[in-house]
């Protein structure tokens, strides 16, 4: 990727991308892993479909019953109070073999089939036994109902799940309807990642003065985790341009590789002048606060994210800009952020250029719904992530914003697998 001259992008000297641009730019440039392999369905789980998948069946095979009770067939067009002959009975699993004619029933469960020539399934309380042994029945039901009529759900030669589907337990549960045991889904993408920075300890060990733990590389790795990514740590690189070589040898290969640190503009941050020797960049820049210096471009034939350092900066950018790529490069749908509108319960302090994404949690209580932001937003304060349920978004020309305004909140819960397209 270059820019429009030709030429490596570095992205100095350049007003940072618009958010949404940034995001839209990004998913143009990927090319999904084509490489797939069919799995058991039960291992199916949280993959991607590879291609769709066609039912041989119909669903449900036969005209069953939605209730206990009679299967009817009536002697008249309509009526309010009839008594039937009662001439055997339809569990599920155990269908009735008789033909009904008119004046006729059987006993049925939900579920059994429903033999020829009924009307309908009327419900065990709107029933009572006469001495004679005939079924009473008031009120009776109207013609079909209570019926569940063969391929009513799915009919023989329909898309039951189309390919580039993330498949979810309602999925496989549908898959395994129409007796599908196998299916073709694509390979989980190969997700390289690190963290770079002399300050960076491992969490098992001491701090002396200046260092901290090295707790971005586990909340990537948690990230990639989460959404089915293939994994690959490449450890906590020290700011040194050897150790940085060595870790893009490593990760050219993959199909992605996600860096945290090293990618403002001090003395040691090399991770993206490195770029010039392994790839290109596309952008370095964007409007967004915390995360502003983010650098996407490629190494070899890999993805390159380059996060910033700061904890809530690299949670912040992974689910912006990252996560949907991802989704992208795994055969996916990215679904488009789910938001709202909710009063702010406090005033909240900006100035236009960049795009806020502030911490926040939702107060969804039926009398005063709200959102208020955490006290402290600095882009290293990561505890606002983890008590927060939602940002507050602010677009980058938006000014200060009185309590009690409406802004815009994105919850963390919502999907991220959108509809095949």
């Amino acid at each position: 990727m270059t820019d429009d001259s030709g030429t490596a992008a570095s992205g100095h000297g350049r007003p940072p991308m618009p958010v949404d641009e940034a995001r839209d730019r990004i998913i143009d440039t990927i090319t999904p892993v084509a490489a797939s392999a069919q799995i058991a369905l039960p291992d199916a789980l949280h993959r991607v479909l590879a291609e769709p998948v066609v039912a041989t069946v119909n669903v449900p095979s036969a005209t069953n019953a939605s209730m206990d009770g009679y299967a009817l067939a009536f002697e008249a067009e309509s009526s309010t109070t009839a008594c039937f002959e009662l001439v055997g009975r339809s569990l599920a699993g155990h269908p009735s073999e008789a033909t009904l004619r008119p004046g006729q029933c059987v006993r049925i469960m939900t579920g059994a089939v429903v033999p020829a020539g009924a009307d309908a399934v009327v419900m065990q309380e709107n029933t009572s036994v006469e001495t004679d042994g005939r079924i009473a029945v008031s009120p009776c039901p109207a013609r079909g109902e209570n019926l569940r009529h063969a391929g009513e759900d799915i009919r023989a030669g329909d898309v039951v799940v189309p390919a580039g589907q993330y498949l979810r337990p309602a999925d496989i549960a549908l898959l395994a309807s129409v007796g599908r045991a196998r299916v073709a889904v694509y390979r989980r993408p190969r997700v390289a990642f690190f963290s770079t920075g002399d300050e960076l300890r491992p969490i098992d060990g001491s701090l002396a003065v200046g260092e901290i733990y090295d707790s971005n590389r586990y909340g990537l790795a948690a990230s990639l985790a989460e959404l089915g990514m293939d994994g690959v740590n490449l450890g906590a690189i020290p700011d040194d341009r050897a150790a940085l070589r060595t870790a893009f040898d490593k990760a050219r290969d993959c199909d992605a590789l996600i860096t945290s640190g090293g990618v403002s503009v001090g003395e040691a941050d090399h991770v993206v002048d490195l770029l010039g020797e392994y790839g290109d960049i596309d952008f370095w820049r964007v409007a967004i606060k915390p995360g502003k210096p983010l650098a996407y471009g490629r190494v070899g034939r890999a993805l390159f994210f380059g996060l910033p350092g700061n904890p809530v900066s690299t949670a912040v950018t992974f689910i912006q800009l990252v996560r949907p790529a991802l989704v992208k490069l795994a055969g996916g749908s990215p679904a488009a952020p789910v938001r709202t509108t909710l009063p702010t319960t406090t005033a909240l302090t900006k100035r236009p250029g960049r795009a806020h994404y502030l911490r926040a949690c939702i107060n969804d209580a039926t009398d005063s719904p709200g959102v208020t932001a955490l006290g402290h937003q600095g882009s290293g304060v990561m505890h606002s992530m983890s008590r927060a349920d939602a940002f507050i978004v602010l677009p980058a020309d938006a000014a200060n914003v009185p309590a009690g305004s409406e802004v815009v909140v994105e919850p963390f819960a919502q999907t991220i697998w959108g509809s095949p397209s």
